[in-house]
C-alpha cells in the first residue's frame, strides 16, 4: 500500500512539474510568436499594423506576468527597453526604413532569447557580423576610410540589434567585457582609422564575438530540461531504494521473528 502511495505522489509530482512547464512554454510562444508577426509587417514596411501587433504585445505581455510571474526584473527591463525602441521605430516616419525594422528586429531577437535556452535566433547573424569584422579590417589595411567608417557603423547597428540578447543570454562578465570594448570602438571611431592599434582592438572584438557563437552552439542542451530529468529521476531513484531498503530489512525482521519463536 505504502509503495502505492509512494508511487501516486511521484506521479503527480512530476505531472505538476511538467503541466509548469508546458504552461510557461506555452505563453512565452505567445508572445513570441505576437513578436515575430510584428516583425513581419515591419519588414513589409507595413508599420501601422506593426503599431498595432507592438501594442498587442505589450498587452499580453503584462497580462502574463502578472499572471504567471515568467520574468526577472532584469528580463522585464530589457524587454521593455527594446519594446519602448520598436514602438517609438514603428511611428517615427522620418527614420528609415531599414532602422524601424532594426528596432523591431531587436524586440524580436529578445523575446527569442528568453522563450528559448538553446539555439537562439540572434546566432543566425553570426555570418553579418563576422562580415563587418572582415570589411573593417580590410579597409584598415587598404587605407580605405570611406569604407572602413561604413562597416563600422555597421558593426555598431548590428550590436545595437543583438544588444538585448547578449544581455540575457551571456553570463554578467561576459557581457560587461564585451560592452567595454564594443563601447571603445564605438567612442573613439573618429580617431580609430589613423590609429595604428585600431587594428589590434578590431581583432581581440572579432575573437570576442567569435568565441561567443562558437559556445552558443556547443550549448545545444536544454538546461530545464536537464533539470526536470535529473530531479525526476533522482526521487525516483531515492524511493526505489527507499522501498527496496524497507522490503530488505522487513524480511529480515520477519526471519529474525521466525528464528526466535523457533
Amino acid at each position: 500500500m505504502r509503495k502505492k502511495i509512494l508511487l501516486l505522489v511521484i506521479v503527480l509530482w512530476v505531472t505538476s512539474i511538467s503541466n509548469v512547464f508546458a504552461a510557461s512554454s506555452s505563453s512565452l510562444e505567445k508572445l513570441d510568436t505576437i513578436s515575430d508577426k510584428a516583425l513581419e509587417f515591419a519588414k513589409q514596411y507595413r508599420f501601422e499594423e506593426s503599431k498595432g501587433m507592438l501594442q498587442f504585445f505589450s498587452k499580453q505581455f503584462m497580462k502574463t506576468n502578472a499572471r504567471e510571474q515568467l520574468f526577472g526584473m532584469d528580463e522585464l527591463r530589457i524587454i521593455t527597453v527594446a519594446y519602448d525602441d520598436a514602438v517609438q521605430a514603428v511611428t517615427n516616419k522620418d527614420m528609415p526604413d531599414a532602422e524601424r525594422v532594426r528596432a523591431v528586429t531587436k524586440l524580436r531577437l529578445a523575446m527569442d532569447a528568453v522563450e528559448k535556452n538553446h539555439d537562439p535566433l540572434w546566432t543566425a547573424l553570426e555570418e553579418q557580423v563576422m562580415t563587418t569584422f572582415a570589411e573593417s579590417k580590410s579597409a584598415l589595411v587598404h587605407d580605405d576610410s570611406d569604407q572602413f567608417e561604413v562597416q563600422i557603423n555597421q558593426l555598431t547597428a548590428l550590436y545595437d540589434m543583438l544588444y538585448p540578447s547578449l544581455k540575457m543570454d551571456l553570463s554578467p562578465e561576459t557581457f560587461q567585457e564585451l560592452d567595454a570594448r564594443m563601447n571603445y570602438i564605438t567612442t573613439y571611431q573618429p580617431v580609430l582609422f589613423t590609429d595604428k592599434t585600431s587594428l589590434k582592438e578590431l581583432e581581440v572584438l572579432e575573437q570576442d564575438f567569435k568565441t561567443i557563437f562558437d559556445k552558443t552552439e556547443e550549448d545545444d542542451a536544454d538546461p530545464s530540461l536537464w533539470w526536470v530529468i535529473i530531479t525526476t529521476g533522482s526521487i525516483i531513484i531515492s524511493t526505489l531504494s527507499y522501498v527496496g531498503w524497507r522490503k530488505y530489512t522487513g524480511t529480515r525482521f520477519g526471519k529474525t521473528r521466525k528464528e526466535q519463536d523457533d
